[in-house]
Formats: C-alpha cells, sequence, structure tokens
C-alpha cells in the first residue's frame, strides 16, 4: 500500500504513520531523513544534496524525487510505504506521479486530516502548558508562534494538493479533530475499499481499452473498404448484366 498523508502541522499525521506502518507492514519516508541519509552514504545524488545545502539552498524536486525513487526500490519498501514530507507542492506531485509511473506504479490513496486552525493552536498553547506543569522539556514544535507560521507556509504551498489528488479520486477525507482512536478508524474505514494493487489494475484496465480501440479502428475502417468494394462489385456486374442484355437485344 503506497499512501500520503496531508494535513498541517500539529494534525497528528505522525500518529497515524506510525500506526499505519505497524499495521499494514510498510515503511514511514521522511524526505529529511532520505536526504539525511543520501548525504552520509556519498551517493552521486547525496553528494549533490549536499553541496546545495551547504550554499544554502534549497534542494530542487528533481533530487528529491531520485532519492524518494532510489529509496522505494529496497527491499523493505515492496509491500508499500508513507510519504511523510512530501510532496509539498503541486510541481513535486507531478514530478512524483511521473516516476511512480515509470515504474509501474501507483498511490493507493491519500489521507487527508482535516483540522481546525484555530482549535489546533489551542491544542498546542494546552500541550505546552501541561508539558511545563510537569517539567518536561518542550518539543521544537511547541510554539504557538512558529505554528502560526508554519500553518501559513502549509496553506499557501501545500494545501492546493487537496484539490489536485481529488481531482485524481485518489483523495480521502477524515476529521483529524476528533479523538486519536476515532481518527485511526476513520483511517481504516477510508482504506477499506482501496484495493492493495491499485497501480496492477490500473494497468489491466489500460490495455483492453487501447486494444478494444485499435479494433474498433480496423473494424471501421475494414467496414469501409468492405463497403466501397461491395459497390464496385455492384457496379461491375451491373455493367455486364447491361452489355448482356445490349447482346441479347442485338
Amino acid at each position: 500500500m503506497r499512501l500520503i498523508l496531508l494535513g498541517p502541522p500539529g494534525a497528528g499525521k505522525g500518529t497515524q504513520a506510525q500506526r499505519l506502518v505497524q499495521k499494514h507492514g510498510i515503511v514511514q519516508l521522511s524526505t529529511g531523513d532520505l536526504l539525511r541519509a543520501a548525504v552520509k552514504a556519498g551517493t552521486a545524488v547525496g553528494l549533490r544534496a549536499k553541496d546545495m545545502m551547504e550554499r544554502g539552498e534549497l534542494v530542487p524536486d528533481d533530487v528529491v524525487v531520485t532519492i524518494v525513487s532510489d529509496r522505494i526500490e529496497q527491499p523493505d519498501a515492496r509491500k508499500g510505504f508513507i510519504l511523510d514530507g512530501f510532496p509539498r507542492t503541486v510541481p513535486q506531485a507531478v514530478a512524483l506521479d511521473r516516476m511512480l509511473k515509470q515504474k509501474g506504479l501507483a498511490l493507493d490513496a491519500v489521507i487527508e486530516l482535516k483540522v481546525d486552525g484555530a482549535i489546533l493552536q489551542q491544542r498546542i498553547a494546552s500541550r505546552i502548558a501541561q508539558a511545563q506543569a510537569r517539567g518536561e522539556p518542550l518539543r521544537s514544535d511547541d510554539d504557538p508562534e512558529v505554528l502560526k507560521r508554519r500553518i501559513g507556509a502549509y496553506r499557501e504551498q501545500t494545501a492546493p494538493l487537496v484539490d489536485y489528488y481529488r481531482w485524481q479520486g485518489s483523495l480521502k477525507s477524515v476529521d483529524g479533530m476528533a479523538p486519536i482512536p476515532a481518527v485511526a478508524t476513520a483511517i481504516d474505514r477510508a482504506l477499506r475499499g482501496v484495493p492493495a494493487s491499485a497501480a496492477k489494475k490500473a494497468a489491466k484496465k489500460a490495455k483492453p481499452v487501447k486494444a478494444k480501440a485499435a479494433k474498433g479502428k480496423a473494424t471501421t475502417g475494414g467496414g469501409k473498404r468492405t463497403a466501397g468494394v461491395g459497390s464496385r462489385t455492384r457496379t461491375i456486374a451491373g455493367h455486364k448484366a447491361a452489355a448482356g442484355a445490349r447482346r441479347v437485344r442485338g
């Protein structure tokens, strides 16, 4: 099963991704982790990414797609994967679709965790207060102002993916504001009707359609040629009959 989880920061994607990894035996792929692993391994694409990051440049989409492409070919990803942090934009989604198509693969579903931004910020503020009361260290994203900026970036760059995948017919939306067990149940319900091999099913459907179209075209053309031959045959027969009649009358 090949999935993408969509939702703003704090929506609970990480929690649900971990549960899906355990439930379906698939791997969670974080583009940040993949980039760091490629750099550490010293691969060609990793060295290219390293040079860009050291110069403070953003790693271009084609580099990220190449790293994802290499990763999903590894044995532990054969049963499927969940993409975390990618794609972030529609152009990245288009590049991802192109890469998967070249491999004969396709996404099985895109799960959107729908949340209310204002309530989400209240949740973070409450979590911060509870952590401080227990004397626990705060997470890096436990900052209302940081969260506000990240949600703004999500709405501007990543939210358009919802319409992109809805148009493709792969989007499944669930209420991310519900309790964690309820969200998990909703995701399972959304995935229940998703075939485990969407890519193979799509490929099987595509071939008969093409063959049928080609056959239909040939039949139509043949029909026209046959009609033409029949017309010429009838015309020749008519001329012979007329000639025979003239000879009889003569």
